[in-house]
């Protein structure tokens, strides 16, 4: 289904989508022409696209995105199927931030450059919610080289698994969860999940993609869940 005049904040989302859209030019153009789901959608219907990013640091203005990694689901399935990992073309050295991610100089020079790794991942988020731990890393990252590749923003619709882990520890009246129990890594124990190595796209997005599944069959308990019930 494709969104409608809707109001608050999906109304919101949808209009500042629709400027991005009159701008955008080459992939970005295309990927706006795929259909959003309904608020109402419940999550067994549910599209998404699970994206972790590694970077040279936190500020998309000054840092550089090394590597993308991508895994879909649909509805409460993980198709491996479609999982990619991509490593970003740059002559900038990664420094010290290789001890995070594992990515070395000559690994980085012989990457794909950043406009065909944009285009594979946003053919790839067509029509599906971006999903993300701390999706602000991954939807400020791709917004700004969108502006710069394709001349606009990137707006998609976002479920954010460090989001619902709060919203999870969070519901008695004095609860309030700490910083370090809404790390991916910690909050996969919840659901016994097994301990990956950390920092690594593909990994680090499948990581996210099962812990959705866990809080999800977790927050069903409760009520059915629909996108606008899980959306940031």
């Amino acid at each position: 289904m494709v969104w409608g005049p809707i109001s608050g904040l999906f109304g919101g989302t949808e209009r500042r989508r629709h400027r991005a859209q009159a701008k955008a030019r080459g992939p970005l153009a295309d990927f706006y022409t795929g259909a959003l789901p309904d608020p109402t959608t419940p999550v067994s219907e549910l599209q998404l696209l699970a994206i972790d990013l590694e970077t040279t640091g936190l500020d998309p203005a000054s840092d550089q995105a090394l590597s993308v990694g991508f895994v879909p689901l649909a509805g409460q399935e993980i198709v491996l199927a479609g999982a990619r990992h991509l490593i970003i073309q740059s002559q900038a050295e990664v420094g010290q931030s290789a001890v995070v991610h594992h990515l070395t100089d000559d690994m980085i020079a012989a990457g794909a450059l950043m406009v065909d790794v944009l285009e594979a991942t946003l053919a790839a988020l067509k029509g599906r919610v971006l999903l993300a731990h701390y999706a602000t890393i991954e939807e400020q990252f791709l917004s700004r080289a969108c502006e710069r590749h394709f001349g606009a923003p990137l707006v998609v619709p976002i479920i954010d698994t460090m989001e619902l882990h709060h919203r999870l520890l969070s519901q008695g009246f004095d609860d309030e969860a700490r910083g370090n129990q809404l790390r991916l890594w910690n909050a996969r124990e919840r659901y016994g999940l097994p301990a990956y190595g950390a920092h690594e796209a593909l990994t680090d997005a499948l990581a996210c993609a099962e812990l959705y599944l866990g809080q999800v069959a977790e927050l069903s308990t409760l009520k059915p869940q629909t996108f606008k019930s899980l959306s940031r």
